[in-house]
């Protein structure tokens, strides 16, 4: 078998620590739909929602991010609470928009069950 010494290729960078840039936002264009999202959201006013948390214990995930991520979630077809909890770790879209956190499926359901109960 005979082998080049002119073949180059690129590197392969599946094995490094970061795989992703520092800023993951760099990587979606400034009008894609998950920024318009993140936007409409941060204009609600849900002081409705925050009134319902009594503060103590644990931390919770902020309700903000979690409303991002639903209404995103309906956006892009997706209603399963686990496949919400799935993109939040496979999907840079849910990523960026979550912060990097990653609520798991039970934390979506009872979230959209009890705390948006006739809310939104």
């Amino acid at each position: 078998m005979k082998t080049r010494s002119n073949l180059h290729f690129k590197a392969l960078t599946s094995q490094q620590v970061v795989l992703f840039p520092s800023n993951i936002g760099d990587r979606i264009p400034s009008g894609h739909p998950v920024r318009i999202v993140n936007q409409v959201v941060d204009s609600l006013n849900i002081d409705d929602i925050l009134s319902g948390y009594k503060g103590g214990g644990t931390s919770s995930f902020h309700p903000r991010m979690l409303i991002k991520v639903l209404f995103y979630s309906y956006f892009c077809n997706i209603y399963s609470c686990r496949k919400m909890s799935q993109a939040l770790q496979e999907n840079i879209h849910f990523m960026w928009l979550s912060g990097n956190s990653t609520p798991d499926f039970r934390t979506i359901n009872d979230f959209r069950g009890k705390r948006l109960k006739d809310k939104i």
